[in-house]
């Protein structure tokens, strides 16, 4: 199994699907006598211009030997002459000829006449943006008071959670206040006007660390705001902290420890969007920004209960972001509903400067309704009992919505996954090749140091064959939605997570049942490219109806874990 989702099935609560019968499965890895021979890796590393030093070369011996069965399999599927690779090359610039779309978060809330403060603040932890916003605009509150309460969040759950890399407090005050003077002279920014976030620690912000969660840039300082933190300033959003990621976008454990679950602080929050997920999940922010390139932000979503959305690759610019995968890396809003995860999404998506894939697409989230009649797609034998889901195939059927079981695209998926290897090597190679990652804290087969090495050996013509029937892959199942206005499914089932983000599909993340021990269990949305509205449409009409989302941890989460653990 590629190191890749090796990682992913440590990290999820359930397990990941086993390989479908067309992907590659090579003889065990663990017999010695399968493997490559180390003298040969060490030729094969000399013609290249790469060192690797003995322990380094043993380390990388099983993924040799699976990455060989992966290039196999690829090279055993024909592909005509006239597929081209999943790649486009872009003018700088030439994506930003699109028509910019009215941005309806813009727009201030409604009916504010019954607009009553709050007798205990405590419930601001768990309002939507929508209540917050009303509140706010009725001058209930502040947007001093609600910066100032989250902030107080922040301190209290931090230690038990360890999510934090930096605060922002003066940065947020400032804000907060001047948000406040343009409410008494009678200006809104809209619904974000005064809502607190947190950002994932990989978007830049002036005046502050941007540490990508690893140490070797823990005191890295980037004089530059990412795109969306300008948008997000631009709506009101007030940015209360950058927080934890998984080291370099790879799991909940960073140098400064390890992220948790607030449903169950014993446990990792998973990642790489680590930070983002457990804060939001545990009331200390609205809404944080989480990035996708393998998972990222579908399942901390899963392990924290949160309502996210992954949106279309390229509708929302990454500038200011840490590149991992050009071709496969995503922002999106992580947060505790639909109806708010909209409201973000309006707010930061459409085409920007420095991300030359980015696009604009019409967006509408004020499109709400039945959905009676809407034919949503399934993959059978994906929601059995032992899903814990199942639940969510009668939820909808009582929205009156026919479900409609479909076949997916047979691709050798799982042998594609070596195309974010090849891109991350290349991102980070300077940083390997100087050494910096033995700094990392994983040192594992199943880390960055070793993927980062492996993906010197991937050879450019089946980097470039994985992203010619990456192509092919990315066609069918577009078609394959083209019937249906969304497609529902296990978040881990049927290889859709690794699929998906393999072409570019939207899906949105929420929880759909809880175990015995209280901790969430998630389903997905999956719609066609730039189909964000239906999406948002029907799972705001599948919560509306069922509230699974409107659970929260307990009030009182541990205080019992008071120092970073889980190197």
């Amino acid at each position: 199994m590629h190191p890749l989702l090796h990682a992913a099935t440590l990290l999820l609560l359930a397990p990941m699907p086993q390989p479908r019968p067309q992907d590659s499965v090579p003889p065990a890895a663990d017999d010695p006598s399968s493997l490559p021979d180390p003298s040969d890796v060490r030729g094969a590393a000399r013609t290249i211009g790469a060192h690797f030093t003995d322990g380094e070369i043993e380390l990388m011996l099983p993924d040799l030997h699976e990455n060989l069965a992966s290039f196999e399999a690829l090279r055993g599927v024909h592909l005509d002459n006239s597929v081209a690779p999943a790649l486009t090359f872009l003018p700088s610039g030439r994506q930003l000829e699109g028509t910019p779309v009215a941005r309806l978060s813009a727009k201030p809330p409604a009916g504010l006449e019954d607009v009553r403060r709050p007798v205990d603040l405590a419930e601001l932890a768990w309002l939507s943006i929508p209540e917050l916003s009303r509140l706010i605009h009725a001058r209930a509150v502040s947007c001093e008071e609600v910066t100032e309460f989250f902030l107080a969040r922040l301190t209290e759950y931090d230690p038990t959670l360890h999510f934090l890399i930096e605060r922002t407090d003066e940065r947020a005050r400032a804000q907060a206040r001047a948000l406040d003077r343009e409410l008494d002279e009678g200006h809104s920014r809209g619904l974000l006007h005064g809502i607190p976030w947190v950002a994932k620690d990989l978007l830049a912000v002036r005046g502050t660390r941007t540490t990508w969660g690893a140490a070797p840039f823990r005191d890295q300082v980037i004089d530059a705001d990412a795109t969306v933190v300008e948008r997000l300033d631009d709506a009101g959003a007030v940015l209360i902290a950058k927080v934890s990621l998984g080291a370099l976008a790879w799991g909940d454990v960073w140098f400064g420890g390890k992220t948790r679950n607030p449903w169950n602080p014993e446990q990792g929050s998973s990642g790489s969007s680590a930070g983002p997920a457990s804060a939001v999940a545990a009331g200390c922010a609205p809404f944080g920004i989480g990035s996708e390139t393998l998972g990222s932000i579908v399942s901390p979503s899963t392990r924290c209960g949160n309502s996210s959305l992954r949106p279309t690759f390229g509708r929302v610019p990454r500038g200011g972001a840490m590149a991992l995968s050009w071709s496969m890396d995503k922002l999106g809003p992580i947060c505790r509903s639909a109806v708010d995860a909209g409201i973000v999404f309006d707010a930061i998506h459409g085409a920007g400067p420095n991300d030359a894939a980015s696009v604009w697409a019409p967006l509408d989230i004020e499109s709400d309704g039945s959905v009676e009649g809407w034919r949503v797609g399934y993959v059978e034998g994906t929601f059995d009992e032992d899903s814990g889901i199942s639940n969510v195939l009668d939820e909808l059927r009582s929205l009156g919505v026919e479900l409609v079981p479909i076949e997916l695209p047979d691709y050798p998926v799982g042998d594609m996954v070596f195309v974010l290897s090849a891109e991350a090597g290349a991102a980070f190679d300077e940083f390997s090749i100087g050494g910096l990652d033995d700094e990392l804290v994983r040192q594992t087969r199943d880390a960055w140091p070793n993927v980062f090495r492996l993906a010197r050996l991937i050879p450019a013509v089946d980097y470039l064959r994985a992203n010619r029937l990456r192509a092919l892959l990315t066609r069918d199942l577009e078609e394959t939605l083209r019937g249906v206005r969304a497609l529902v499914h296990p978040s881990f089932a049927a290889g859709l997570l690794t699929a998906t983000n393999l072409t570019g599909h939207p899906t949105f993340v929420a929880p759909a049942s809880f175990r015995d021990d209280g901790t969430p269990r998630s389903v997905s949305f999956t719609a066609r490219h730039f189909g964000e509205t239906d999406l948002l449409r029907l799972v705001r009409a599948w919560q509306a109806s069922t509230h699974h989302h409107e659970r929260h941890p307990a009030p009182e989460l541990s205080k019992e874990r008071r120092s970073p653990s889980g190197q």
